[in-house]
């Protein structure tokens, strides 16, 4: 849960945190009783705690199918970034993959931590993977298989033009997007998107992240490749390690400013591919990630704090967008909200400014043109609360803070 003092300055976050936390404690207890399930439902957890979240929205049949999706694709990117595998040997791994996941005697340990224990219990993933119904199954073979052909291209290649990031970027998230759009279109709740749709979905999450993590790759030991394309950051510094340097500071913003930019081309996509959906629980599924995508660069854009530590959405903020994504108006009405914040960031000296401002107001204009704006929830604006409100919330999370810290200890 959020700590008290950020909770106190922002108390409309209080009632979405201790709904999150409960939906947290649930999710956790809800494991299958069937071994091989019950691991893929517990990693899943622990790999990627918000994914397992919201797909818990989602019907049974359709939950498996993307559990298990999830789990196929991040062992097979556990065999890309483990650093100490010799390249001969990556390589053709990545290539064969979407056959290993029928090959019961396969196995290839690599990675660590929790991502070690996948590799290793893959067999786990393999048997509930092979109780999914056929077309599941080949959708999920499929997009492995050009995951891995992708991925094997790019352990030799450099991110060198921004055609390349594109590129790069369909092959690890673009192509999720289309897995995705394959599984609710097996699930018979959806008709099948446009690829290009499906792609700009992924593309969007992807470059958002490689936007976030520059500090976190780029002082990771051993180092790890970076995916910020040449043809971006040259036009700042020398070097892209150099971007991190205080005397840099001014260059290492207008530099992330243009990263942000090129990020917001996939918005208009994005937008269009959600309205389409006619499922609410797919909706809420692929809604919840795309609004923290905007969220996350309305934080990231024009903050030298990219370069110094961690940036992201306080936890109260995702929480309320968990707690009140439920509509196509909260979705237009987020992307509205969080694109006016972005929108009073720019400086109209930067050297994208006129760029940036142009995709705002396209996306502005998107929003406006739903109709939809006026039934919104809003999660940017703060209510006002008095004093005797504020005192009473101050009791009652000393209370609820006390109640929790002494079941952590028991």
């Amino acid at each position: 849960m959020g700590s008290l003092g950020s909770i106190l300055r922002h108390l409309d976050d209080f009632y979405p945190l201790l709904k999150l936390k409960m939906a947290v404690r649930r999710a956790e207890k809800q494991i299958p009783p069937e071994p091989h399930w019950g691991f893929c439902y517990s990693m899943l957890h622990k790999v990627s705690r918000s994914f397992s979240l919201v797909i818990q929205q989602l019907g049974t049949e359709l939950r498996n199918a993307v559990c298990i999706f999830y789990l196929v694709l991040r062992a097979l990117d556990t065999v890309e970034d483990d650093t100490s595998i010799a390249t001969d040997v990556k390589v053709p791994i990545l290539i064969d993959f979407h056959r290993h996941i029928y090959d019961h005697d396969w196995h290839f340990s690599c990675g660590t931590k929790e991502y070690k224990v996948l590799m290793d219990q893959l067999h786990l993933v393999r048997t509930a993977y092979l109780e999914l119904g056929k077309s599941y199954q080949e959708a999920i073979e499929d997009i492995t298989k050009r995951m891995g052909a992708g991925m094997a291209k790019f352990i030799c290649k450099e991110v060198e033009t921004i055609d390349d990031y594109d590129e790069y970027c369909h092959y690890v998230a673009g192509l999720v997007g289309l897995g995705l759009s394959k599984l609710f279109h097996a699930s018979n709740l959806e008709d099948l998107a446009p690829e290009s749709l499906s792609n700009s979905m992924g593309l969007f999450l992807q470059k958002t992240n490689i936007i976030r993590d520059y500090l976190e790759d780029i002082n990771e030991i051993p180092k790890s490749r970076m995916f910020w394309p040449r043809q971006i950051w040259s036009k700042y510094v020398d070097k892209l390690e150099d971007l991190k340097d205080e005397e840099n500071s001014i260059k290492a913003v207008e530099c992330l400013n243009d990263m942000v930019t090129n990020a917001l081309m996939h918005v208009e996509d994005c937008l269009k591919y959600m309205s389409a959906l006619r499922d609410m629980a797919i909706f809420r599924f692929c809604a919840i990630p795309q609004i923290m995508g905007i969220g996350t660069l309305a934080m990231c854009y024009n903050n030298i704090e990219v370069f110094r530590g961690v940036v992201k959405m306080r936890r109260g903020l995702t929480a309320k967008v968990i707690d009140r994504t439920k509509t196509k108006a909260d979705v237009y009405g987020a992307f509205f909200d969080f694109s006016c914040m972005l929108k009073s960031k720019v400086d109209r000296d930067d050297p994208n400014a006129t760029k940036t401002l142009s995709r705002l107001e396209a996306i502005q204009k998107t929003c406006r043109e739903s109709g939809l704006l006026s039934k919104r929830n809003s999660f940017v604006r703060e209510p006002r609360y008095n004093s005797a409100m504020v005192f009473t919330l101050v009791i009652i999370l000393s209370i609820i803070f006390a109640y929790l810290s002494a079941n952590r200890q028991k």
